[in-house]
């Protein structure tokens, strides 16, 4: 009997031990984490206090000039005042008013922290964060926006300058602050030549560790796709919530989908699932998704991009039995589809598309998109010189003025995109198209807005692009779309809305030549019908609808700081 109590007491201890030890375990290093985050809190305290005290400096010292300046002109007057109001045009203080007692709301004055540590690439995702912080800048005046960068080589005046130049976004100064990292190339994918997404999101938390020791915000934001940065900072501060933009899942079943393509059009991956390395590979990437799913549940406020990225982020991120519920309401489960932001109110005012100014495009192909391997320049300009071929062959278009390409795209100094463009050169060459192809880096905005006024055809090559601002460009500038028939343009923004089609969808080398043909071989009153639709399908994408929608979300973020 004495036997049995004995076991049945051992058998007790050891269950015990097993349930419980783990929740001890995590409880002990929750209390680790709590502690350094306290200790990290209390060493940047004095800097946040200096933070805090420059904004306020800056905005004194810039209302004191605008009031000695009787020439000031009255528009710019107007311009700096709107800073100073809450922006009502999104309906969002009407929707907080009763949750906030009115406009005690607009009074918040925290610290949004915003991570991109390349906010200087001058691509979508940075159109992207400095149309959020001028968003954010309307709706609380009092609240710093700090971005946490890594481009040292640029200070904030000249920073905003760029983003005023690239993306016509003019920003508050005085409340927009650069907080400099020193561990920006632990998160460089070439730092890693294996197990790169391994490397690149645990490289995220040294570079997250460098940005809260420099400043801890009130509320913490990735704009950049670096998840884990986020449940690192729930660990060390249970209290900040955080919020994620997901441009694109750092990885998604159709990246394991890609390694079993034999068609070699699934990105760079396609293909690579074979043998002994392929089931390695294969193995890695189910077993960092599972990870990825753990640290993405940790988010507070989830906002995605496309009803593409939306799909693969409620997918690993939530569940397998999570809803779609339309846009989604901000969490996991069901992330808030935040279309990015496009600068169509500004095409529009300034790009005619009628059949008068038909007249004034030319047979030119254009292609923005940041010069780097993902978006397949390649494929456009093998596409292009196939398309030429055929075109040489037909006798009637002898007399006809030759099709250009135009390639427009921003270029990472001190980068391998320097030796990417190279190479492309160098194939254009090859093909036998330099002449009819033309390389435009770091292109200023008025430059884009000239050759979006005048080319015929936009063009798009990335598998799988995660929405495709540029694509939205084309339709609202009257551009023809040809697009790879896959992500965002193929779900959200080169689709027929119930009057016609908008462009042309493609895969391969021969789809996308053959498109080219068909784009500028239309009639001119179906290329005009076809522009005209694509612009009123560009309307979905405004500044004006990231903004209300954006700060729908931040709204919850701001609340729960208080």
């Amino acid at each position: 009997m004495a036997f049995l109590s004995n076991a049945v007491l051992i058998l007790f201890i050891v269950t015990a031990t097993v349930v419980l030890l783990p929740q001890l375990v995590g409880s002990l290093v929750g209390l680790v984490f709590r502690g350094v985050g306290w200790l990290i809190r209390r060493r940047t305290r004095s800097r946040r206090e200096y933070v805090i005290a420059r904004a306020r400096s800056e905005e004194e010292e810039g209302r004191a000039p605008r009031a000695k300046d009787s020439t000031h002109s009255l528009a710019r007057n107007q311009e700096d005042e709107d800073w100073e109001k809450v922006d009502n045009t999104s309906g969002v203080k009407t929707a907080s008013s009763s949750e906030s007692g009115g406009g005690e709301d607009a009074e918040w004055d925290g610290i949004i922290g915003f991570f991109h540590p390349f906010c200087n690439a001058g691509g979508g995702g940075e159109r992207v964060l400095w149309e959020a912080v001028r968003a954010t800048q309307k709706r609380w005046p009092k609240a710093i926006c700090a971005i946490y960068t890594g481009d040292h080589e640029v200070n904030k005046a000249t920073m905003l300058e760029r983003v005023e130049t690239r993306f016509n976004i003019h920003l508050h100064a005085p409340t927009v602050v650069l907080l400099y990292l020193t561990t920006r190339k632990y998160v460089v994918a070439s730092s890693y030549p294996y197990m790169t997404l391994l490397g690149q999101s645990l490289g995220s938390l040294v570079v997250a560790y460098d940005a809260f020791t420099l400043l801890v915000p009130d509320v913490f934001v990735d704009t950049m796709g670096y998840a884990f940065t986020l449940a690192f900072s729930k660990w060390l501060f249970p209290a900040v919530p955080t919020g994620a933009y997901v441009h694109y899942p750092t990885i998604s079943t159709d990246m394991l989908a890609s390694l079993d393509d034999q068609s070699g059009v699934q990105g760079i991956n396609s293909g690579a699932g074979k043998g002994l390395k392929g089931a390695v590979k294969r193995r890695y990437w189910q077993l960092f998704a599972r990870l990825y799913g753990w640290v993405g549940r940790h988010v507070d406020v989830v906002m995605c991009n496309s009803s593409w990225t939306s799909a693969h982020i409620r997918k690993l991120w939530g569940n397998s039995k999570s809803a779609d519920n339309g846009e989604g309401d901000g969490t996991a489960a069901s992330p808030a589809v935040v279309f990015p932001p496009t600068a169509v109110s500004e095409l529009e005012s300034t790009i005619e598309v009628t059949a008068e100014s038909e007249r004034t495009r030319r047979p030119v192909l254009l292609y923005i998109a940041q010069f780097r391997p993902e978006k397949n320049h390649p494929l456009v300009l093998r596409s292009f010189a196939r398309f030429l071929q055929e075109r040489a062959k037909d006798p009637a278009n002898a007399d006809k003025p030759p099709p250009q390409l135009v390639l427009i795209g921003s270029v990472r100094h001190a980068s391998p995109d320097e030796t990417h463009i190279y190479n492309l050169r160098l194939l254009a060459h090859e093909l036998r198209i330099r002449d009819n192809t033309t390389f435009l880096c770091d292109a200023s905005w008025p430059a884009v807005l000239s050759h979006l006024s005048t080319a015929s055809v936009g063009v798009n090559a990335m598998w799988n692009e995660h929405f495709g601002i540029c694509v939205v460009e084309y339709q609202a500038a009257g551009l023809i779309c040809v697009t790879h028939d896959s992500g965002g343009p193929r779900e959200d923004i080169v689709v027929d809305l119930g009057d016609g089609a908008t462009g042309f969808r493609a895969e391969t080398e021969e789809q996308f030549a053959g498109a080219f043909e068909a784009a500028l071989a239309l009639p001119e009153t179906e290329k005009v019908a076809m522009r005209q639709r694509a612009r009123r399908s560009a309307l979905r994408f405004t500044e004006e609808e990231f903004s209300r929608k954006w700060l729908r979300q931040v709204e919850k973020l701001v609340k729960a700081s208080k």
